[in-house]
């Protein structure tokens, strides 16, 4: 509770939950659930990208696979929202583990395309399951929202419960790079072979970062596509939504908890700019994808990186 990481997840959270509720701001509850929730797949992605260097381009399957296990319990099974939503982390952890022990033996770009053979291959799987109505998804009715008060009350309970799940992926994220397993993650970025020669097992090490990378994400999938009313493949794995994640870590600084964070926040300000203006609606990926770039090109630490060279002094404070 001492470090200056802490008070400033703290303080972020309590920024994120009150803003929209003192003055019953929709609209800009609204900006800031889309902002938590491209912080939560930063934050996540980071774990493997930033952490362990393992490039991750499918990690939007955790995402897609919680909101079809998240909307499935609550809408058609009947379970409260409260029960659904760690049961879908739960549930999609454990399909991580086990595609995280065939794919981790990979490395370089052969694991980058696996992750993304992984989701496609999902997405085809999950377009032929009737169970949960194939290629047409699930809808909710209004029904499903009338045990949290009704549509409009639900709103509001469901974004502070992603709010919750964005404070949760900071501390985590925090927690793990500051402890011995985080350490051995980074020995794993650095050079593999010789982490192994040192007495880190690789192969436990990126099979549970894996898995755990995949909990919240899973559970922030549930609670979107509750909050939308229905679910479907192609929105719930769509691999823009991963490629977009990386462009948000690159820009904030992939490693650090700070910069994954911001760059989730600025660029999904950025993209709300983009999509919202009548030059750039339909150019917004071109300019993700420019950005993404000019940040390797010139900025490679994200901003993080350039913020802790002119003051160093940040880096043992900002992580």
């Amino acid at each position: 509770m001492r470090h200056a990481m802490f008070w400033l997840i703290v303080a972020t959270t309590a920024v994120f939950a009150l803003l929209p509720a003192i003055g019953g701001d929709v609209g800009l509850r609204e900006s800031l659930f889309l902002a938590a929730i491209a912080i939560i797949l930063a934050s996540n992605l980071n774990l493997m990208i930033g952490y362990t260097g393992y490039v991750n381009f499918g990690n939007i399957v955790f995402f897609g696979l919680g909101g079809y296990f998240g909307v499935w319990l609550s809408a058609v099974k009947g379970w409260p929202l409260l029960a659904a939503v760690p049961a879908a982390g739960v549930a999609v952890s454990a399909v991580a583990l086990l595609f995280g022990l065939g794919i981790l033996r990979l490395r370089g770009a052969y694991f980058a395309l696996a992750t993304i053979g992984i989701n496609e291959a999902v997405q085809a799987l999950v377009s032929n399951l009737d169970v949960w109505g194939g290629s047409t998804g699930i809808y909710l009715s209004l029904a499903s929202y009338q045990s949290l008060g009704g549509a409009r009350q639900a709103l509001w309970i469901v974004y502070f419960l992603v709010v919750a799940v964005m404070a949760a992926s900071l501390f985590l994220s925090w927690r793990i790079r500051n402890s011995k397993f985080g350490l051995g993650l980074f020995a794993i970025r650095e050079d593999e072979d010789a982490a192994a020669v040192l007495g880190v097992r690789p192969a436990t090490y990126k099979a549970a970062i894996y898995s755990i990378s995949g909990f919240l994400p899973a559970a922030a999938g549930a609670l979107f596509f509750f909050k939308n009313g229905v679910i479907q493949p192609d929105q719930a794995f769509d691999l823009t939504l991963s490629t977009e994640a990386i462009v948000m870590l690159m820009l904030g600084g992939q490693g650090s908890v700070v910069g994954a964070a911001l760059g989730a926040f600025l660029y999904e300000q950025f993209r709300g700019y983009l999509l919202t203006s009548p030059m750039f609606s339909d150019f917004h990926l071109v300019v993700a994808g420019l950005l993404l770039l000019l940040i390797v090109l010139f900025v490679p630490g994200g901003l993080m990186g350039w913020l802790t060279q002119r003051w160093p002094w940040m880096r043992g404070k900002l992580q």
